[in-house]
């Protein structure tokens, strides 16, 4: 099992103390979000747990925990872009988020961090050459800490096409994107860093760029150092592994514009008000018209990687 916390909110940056309560108590209680009564409950015991996915655009908060997470194996995704607050609103000071990655590095070894410097939007302000620029400082800051940076371009979901006129967004051509993969992989190579795009329909290779998956079964394998059961997750057009997502949607104070987990922005305060980091749901509590699943996790210690 890839227990990923979270594709649907930043529990690093908002949740960490509830995160360790839930490790203390060995498991945690997931809402299904198209029926909320429906529950499933899913260990986290490190027997059970191949890999623990932490996926957070604010990794500050979690660097306490360090010690007590390391008894899983970590693999930490920390996205990292130049936007300010006009698209990304409440997003903490990049260079402490930098800071934190460094840390991370040091206390886990880079091949357990990777970078996102996703999505890419465009528009008068953030430009191509912008993104050049703030692209090579990046690599150049990080080039001891990280191997592998994820890039993927603007997806119109919900919340984005809301936010489209008011950032004055446009629609990113092939030439457009042909031009950004050419200039960053251009960078990586001087950084000796691997550029990679997940879910993208645009073949970047020729600049160096590989077509990759975000959650890749071989990378996670040998970071882990044993094999692992795995099938392929929902999306169509993603072959990334499947996981098992522990957080929710509609809870991230990040603010960001182009966000598709918060897609009914008018309830984010009043559901993160909800939150206790004693309950054994992310969000609420349970009542008594939920009914609680148990998820069965097969035992994972099965083959060594030598």
């Amino acid at each position: 099992m890839i227990l990923f916390a979270s594709g649907r909110c930043d529990i690093c940056g908002y949740y960490s103390e509830w995160l360790m309560n839930r490790i203390h108590e060995g498991y945690v209680d997931v809402r299904n979000p198209f029926d909320l009564h429906q529950i499933s409950r899913i260990s986290l015991d490190e027997t059970q747990v191949d890999c623990l996915l932490l996926c957070t655009k604010n990794p500050i908060p979690i660097l306490q925990y360090l010690d007590e997470l390391k008894k899983f194996c970590l693999l930490f995704h920390v996205t990292i872009t130049a936007y300010h607050e006009d698209v990304e609103k409440n997003v903490k000071d990049k260079k402490k988020i930098l800071q934190a990655v460094h840390e991370l590095s040091v206390q886990l070894g880079k091949e357990h961090v990777v970078l996102r410097y996703d999505p890419i939007l465009l528009n008068d302000r953030y430009t191509i050459d912008y993104h050049t620029k703030a692209f090579e400082k990046i690599c150049a800051e990080m080039k001891e800490d990280v191997s592998k940076i994820i890039i993927s371009f603007v997806d119109m979901y919900k919340n984005t096409r809301m936010h489209a006129k008011e950032l004055n967004m446009q629609e990113l051509s092939e030439a457009q994107m042909h031009e950004i993969g050419k200039r960053f992989g251009k960078i990586a190579q001087k950084y000796s860093i691997q550029v990679q795009t997940c879910a993208e329909k645009i073949d970047l290779t020729r600049y160096g760029i590989l077509s990759g998956n975000c959650v890749d079964q071989e990378e996670i394998e040998t970071l882990c150092g044993h094999a692992i059961a795995a099938r392929k997750g929902v999306r169509k057009e993603c072959s990334c592994i499947e996981t098992v997502d522990i957080g929710d949607y509609n809870c991230c104070g990040h603010g960001c514009k182009y966000c598709y987990a918060n897609y009914d922005e008018s309830s984010i305060g009043l559901r993160m008000k909800e939150h206790d980091p004693q309950s054994s749901v992310l969000i609420g509590h349970i009542s008594k018209e939920d009914k609680i699943h148990v998820r069965r996790s097969k035992s994972i210690h099965q083959l060594r990687i030598i």
